[in-house]
């Protein structure tokens, strides 16, 4: 693990973390009963939650990036599964609050010593600023103790993100659909990537992942999006043919295309 440490301001505070087990599953939580990652005990690698196996819905579009960003450590879930299933990417992890980063390593086996993770301890706004291309892929999961919605919305925080990625980069991000930040999240995400922004239904957590498209227009048909989900599901294990039917779902009008 190769770790850098900043000092910036930050208006977020270092929450104190708890965990719970249930069955062969660890939580992770800020101090409240809302879950903010988990981990199988018999399988550290596997995604426990939907909404963590939603966010790789990048897949469908980019086969296997170079380097992603992780904004918001959690439980290091997407961290660890990248590491082990996709081993020509590089993974960068955003986490304000060490004692987070530490739990990742010492309950949530993330592996240390590992030249294709690094941990930055910083803001992830002031972080995601400084950064000028060079990423394929940002995947973005900022709560904090109430988790109610994201702690970094606004519409210059999307730009950065913007601007952090490669020209045929992708977003995706954890928003709470049963809340008024999800309409903020989306006007400010659609005014910072072009309109070139899709949420997919809402899950039974309450989450709602959206993908973010960065680069020229996307028209692909529908066959060939089920054909490259049956690929990820062979490669990954992860239901990829329900995330198409969600995009279909939540395409309008509906063609015969996805297009973005």
């Amino acid at each position: 693990m190769k770790s850098t440490k900043n000092s910036p301001k930050t208006k977020y505070k270092n929450e104190p973390i708890s965990f719970s087990e249930i069955g062969d599953v660890r939580y992770l939580h800020f101090g409240t009963p809302w879950v903010q990652g988990a981990m199988n005990l018999r399988k550290p690698f596997k995604l426990e939650l939907e909404y963590a196996r939603m966010m790789m819905a990048y897949i469908l579009f980019l086969e296997e990036p170079k380097h992603v960003a992780q904004l918001g450590m959690g439980c290091a879930s997407l961290t660890k599964f990248i590491w082990k299933y996709m081993p020509n990417t590089h993974s960068t992890v955003v986490e304000l609050n060490s004692d987070v980063v530490n739990a990742a390593y010492t309950m949530f086996k993330l592996p240390s010593a590992e030249e294709r993770i690094q941990v930055v301890e910083s803001d992830a706004a002031v972080w995601v600023a400084e950064q000028q291309g060079g990423f394929d892929v940002l995947q973005v999961d900022l709560y904090d103790a109430t988790a109610r919605g994201p702690v970094c919305d606004s519409e210059t925080f999307y730009r950065d993100c913007f601007n952090a990625l490669n020209d045929t980069g992708m977003l995706t991000v954890n928003l709470f659909g049963d809340h008024p930040s999800f309409e903020k999240n989306m006007k400010n995400l659609n005014t910072a990537f072009d309109g070139r922004v899709i949420a997919l239904p809402e899950i039974h957590e309450g989450n709602r992942i959206a993908l973010a498209f960065k680069g020229a227009a996307l028209s692909v048909e529908w066959a060939d999006l089920y054909e490259r989900a049956a690929v990820v599901k062979e490669l990954y294990g992860l239901p990829a043919k329900r995330w198409v039917s969600a995009l279909k779902q939540a395409s309008t009008p509906q063609s015969s295309v996805f297009s973005v």
